[in-house]
C-alpha cells in the first residue's frame, strides 16, 4: 500500500503516567527556582518547544531563546528519570495495531510535538520505537501544522515518495486533526487522550475511534483510502 501512517505519541500510542509534565516542572524549578511552573498551561496537542516557550513567557523570562535551549536539555534529563514510573502504559489495541500494520507492509512514522530524543525516551521502554522508520518532531519545527511536509521530505530521502493525500495522521487532539487537514491529508482521531469521542466527532477527522481495539473500523477505513 502506498500509504504513510503517522502517529502522535502522548494519548495516542502511550500514556507516560505524567512523566512529561513532571519533567517540565522539575526542569523549570532546577533552572529558575519556580515550582509547578506549567500548572496553568494547556499542553494537549502542542509541541514541546511551544509549551516551554509559553512557560518561560508566563513567568516573565524575556530572553526566551537562550533559556529555551537550556529548558530542552534539562527537560530531557528529567524525562529519562520520570518515564520510569508504574503508571506508564500502552494505549488499548496499539500493540496489536502496530503488529498488524507491520505484517501488512505499511509504512509507519511519527508526527509528534515531542522533541526527537523525548520521543525515543518515551517509546523505548515499551519497545514501540522499532515500528517507526522516521518522522517529524517538535525539534523539527515548533509549529505542529508544518510537520507533515517535514515528515514527507524525510521519507523521500529514504526513497519513499508520498504526497499529503497518501498520508494518514493518527492523533488524539483537535490539533492533530488540523495539522492533517491543512495539507489535505487523512486523519484518524482516537478518544484515548484528553478529548472525548463526542468532542473529536466535531472536528474534521475522517474517522473517530474509541480506541484501537476497533480493528475492523480502522482497517476498513485505511483500506478504502
Amino acid at each position: 500500500m502506498n500509504k504513510l501512517i503517522l502517529f502522535d505519541i502522548d494519548g495516542t500510542l502511550i500514556s507516560t503516567g505524567g512523566a512529561g509534565s513532571r519533567a517540565l516542572d522539575r526542569a523549570f524549578h532546577k533552572l529558575f527556582g519556580i515550582r509547578d511552573a506549567f500548572r496553568n498551561i494547556s499542553m494537549a496537542g502542542k509541541t514541546d518547544p511551544e509549551i516551554m516557550r509559553e512557560g518561560l513567557r508566563a513567568h516573565g523570562f524575556s530572553r526566551v531563546d537562550g533559556n529555551l535551549e537550556k529548558m530542552k536539555d534539562m527537560y530531557l534529563h528529567f524525562l529519562r528519570q520520570e518515564i520510569e514510573n508504574p503508571l506508564r502504559r500502552v494505549k488499548p489495541g496499539i500493540r496489536e495495531a502496530l503488529a498488524l500494520f507491520d505484517r501488512e507492509g505499511m509504512t509507519l512514522g511519527l508526527l509528534t510535538g515531542n522533541l526527537r530524543e523525548g520521543a525515543r525516551i518515551k517509546l523505548s521502554p515499551f519497545g514501540l520505537d522499532s515500528f517507526f522508520l522516521d518522522g517529524a518532531f517538535g525539534s523539527d519545527d515548533e509549529d505542529r501544522d508544518r510537520l507533515l511536509p517535514i515528515a514527507i521530505d524525510k521519507f523521500a530521502e529514504r526513497g519513499l515518495e508520498f504526497s499529503p493525500r497518501d498520508c494518514i495522521i493518527v492523533g488524539d487532539t483537535p490539533r492533530d486533526v488540523r495539522c492533517a487537514k491543512v495539507h489535505g491529508a487523512n486523519c484518524i482521531a482516537v478518544a484515548t487522550g484528553p478529548y472525548s469521542k463526542e468532542h473529536l466527532l466535531n472536528t474534521d477527522a475522517d474517522i473517530v475511534l474509541e480506541s484501537f481495539e476497533e480493528r475492523g473500523k480502522y482497517m476498513d477505513f485505511i483500506m478504502r483510502r
